[in-house]
């Protein structure tokens, strides 16, 4: 079995975006983009005001410990039924959860062998 990753709660709230005429956002407030036939995908931080239902909390991995790969987070996120968005990066994953679903999803990763910080 693969170790666990180290994984680190992100401390900001994001939104998740579709906005399927642009090429590109109109402002630089975004942290990434996926663009795709259908459209712009959007990840922005969340406003202080937007609802628990609207917004994404992240989960990090940690570059220097052990990876399960990114089928060993989703898989059990999956399972539990949890929807998702994946960014990755050279170093890391970046997995973001409905934050309603939150604490569904660090049951699930905890269950699933991998270390919550933050």
């Amino acid at each position: 079995m693969i170790a666990g990753q180290r994984l680190h709660r992100v401390p900001s709230r994001f939104t998740v975006d579709h906005m399927p005429a642009a090429t590109f956002p109109e402002d630089d407030e975004w942290i990434a983009l996926v663009r795709a036939p259908e459209g712009l995908t959007v990840v922005r931080e969340a406003s202080p005001w937007q609802q628990e239902d609207e917004t994404w909390v992240g989960f990090y991995g940690d570059a220097a410990g052990p990876r399960a790969g990114l089928s060993g987070l989703v898989e059990p996120l999956t399972a539990a039924g949890i929807p998702q968005f994946v960014a990755s990066t050279y170093h890391a994953d970046l997995v973001l959860v409905p934050e309603s679903r939150r604490d569904d999803a660090a049951q699930a990763l905890t269950a699933a062998g991998h270390n919550l910080t933050g």
